[in-house]
């Protein structure tokens, strides 16, 4: 990798745009909602059963438009039941979208939000500082997992914070995505810190599996159209390109045959499909719900 070449991580500012990007150019959110449309309310069905308050906690909720989605459908399973949303977040930007968003957004009167500015890291060894470990009835993991460093004793930790009848929902870029085709041939000419990792719904389970827990996987298509980077120059394909690689600038700071030898992939049927006079990379999901 290339000295001045650099994590997008690195560069907060510059990460939450391209993220705003991705969204913008991604049916992400849309694949998302699809999910708790469809499946969340037969995953919730139990989590509160019994209960007068239902505790929910957010890692790495962001800016809150996913999260607030999967508090309707607890509220419309639950009716006039207390939820304690929890969220960690390390990004103050995001945090403050989120609080802007829960204030214009109505029929929130029974949750009460909490809001904590750390990495899900931070929130581990916070907790485990404490004699007694908070219980949860629902955890979302929600495109995170990328950036912590130990994902099994990650999983394994909020794994033992589930109450009875409690469920985690994670969510993670698909095997069979073309982010897993992109990370395994080129992760090693973009990647030399420890901010990233790359991980999908096949590394994730085949972790699962070893650590003897239960979960079951759904997959869903999404994709991104990525045409804007096969235009030199142009702002948001620059934007795109940073998300598609993790590295800040790429387009100005990656060596030009690299650059052109991804760019001519992202072309290849492996990777995308050509529709309308669009380039649309698979980046097809997977939600994972693990079971108490």
């Amino acid at each position: 990798m290339a000295s001045s070449m650099k994590s997008l991580v690195s560069d907060h500012s510059r990460y939450v745009e391209s993220f705003r990007r991705f969204l913008d150019n991604s049916t992400e959110h849309q694949c998302m909602q699809q999910f708790m449309d469809e499946k969340l309310p037969g995953i919730i069905a139990r989590i509160g059963d019994t209960k007068s308050e239902i505790k929910i906690l957010s890692i790495g909720g962001g800016a809150g438009e996913i999260d607030l989605h999967i508090l309707s459908k607890v509220q419309a399973q639950y009716p006039g039941v207390s939820i304690n949303n929890e969220v960690v977040e390390p990004s103050a930007e995001q945090i403050t979208k989120y609080k802007e968003l829960v204030a214009k957004t109505s029929n929130l009167e029974n949750i009460k939000f909490t809001w904590h500015k750390e990495t899900s890291s931070e929130y581990q060894n916070r907790m485990m500082e404490k004699k007694e470990l908070q219980k949860w009835d629902f955890i979302h993991m929600i495109q995170m997992l990328y950036y912590v460093k130990d994902i099994p004793a990650t999983l394994n930790f909020f794994h033992s914070l589930l109450a009875t009848s409690a469920k985690i929902l994670i969510i993670v870029v698909s095997g069979t995505s073309s982010w897993n085709k992109l990370w395994k041939k080129y992760g090693s000419h973009l990647h030399q810190d420890e901010l990233c990792q790359y991980v999908t719904s096949s590394d994730l389970m085949q972790m699962l599996n070893k650590m003897g827990i239960k979960y079951e996987c759904y997959d869903l298509l999404s994709t991104m159209d990525i045409s804007d980077c096969f235009i030199d120059g142009n702002e948001n394909g620059d934007l795109l390109w940073d998300f598609l690689t993790e590295t800040c600038n790429f387009s100005t700071t990656a060596p030009p045959d690299l650059k052109a030898e991804i760019m001519k992939d992202l072309q290849e049927p492996e990777f995308s499909v050509k529709k309308e006079g669009k380039v649309l990379f698979n980046n097809s999901l997977s939600f994972i719900v693990v079971e108490a």
